[in-house]
């Protein structure tokens, strides 16, 4: 006995073909559950019929798209990002090829192409983060950073103010007037 490698959408057309076959399902009941027409349930119950369960495996299977792109314009667009587009992503690069040179492609493909040649690294794939990442602090004000910046901020109404501004959180807002004149907007 051979084993046929099947899908589980092609398993689950035999299931339902069996029980057309031991005629516990009608063929329009069939059709609707495997979501095709009548016709294409006759072809399949054929199918069956004639080949056994392998006449229901798909015969591209293992074959290439009948969409593929040649060789040769595979190392066109290749050559292009790695001399003008080194440091660009997929989707960029894909963008700037159909901009500047008239090349279409889909920007899956630029990106399977680029992983292949190694110009491209997923996500999945990089490098962790060489920064740790840092814990909340426990309790609020436990680390706090200044920020001060001298302005007009009354503009030629009144003095320069300095503004110190807390991160994360404004904890406090206070204006302090400068000893200097401020001269810029």
């Amino acid at each position: 006995m051979a084993v046929i490698p099947m899908s589980e959408r092609e398993l689950s057309r035999l299931r339902i073909l069996v029980e057309l076959a031991d005629a516990r399902l009608t063929v329009a009941a069939a059709a609707a559950l495997l979501g095709i027409g009548r016709r294409q349930v006759f072809r399949l119950r054929q199918a069956l019929v004639t080949a056994g369960p392998s006449g229901l495996v798909s015969r591209k299977r293992g074959r290439p798209s009948n969409h593929r792109r040649g060789a040769t314009f595979r190392r066109t667009v290749l050559a292009l990002v790695r001399e003008q587009y080194a440091d660009f992503g997929p989707t960029l690069a894909a963008e700037k090829l159909a901009e500047r040179h008239e090349l279409r492609l889909g920007v899956e493909t630029l990106r399977q192409w680029m992983m292949a040649e190694g110009l491209w690294i997923d996500r999945r794939h990089r490098l962790p983060s060489p920064h740790q990442p840092r814990r909340r602090r426990e309790c609020l004000g436990e680390l706090v950073q200044i920020d001060g910046s001298e302005r007009a901020w009354l503009e030629s109404r009144g003095p320069v103010f300095t503004l110190l501004a807390f991160t994360s959180r404004i904890m406090l807002l206070r204006f302090i007037a400068s000893e200097s004149t401020f001269d810029g907007p």
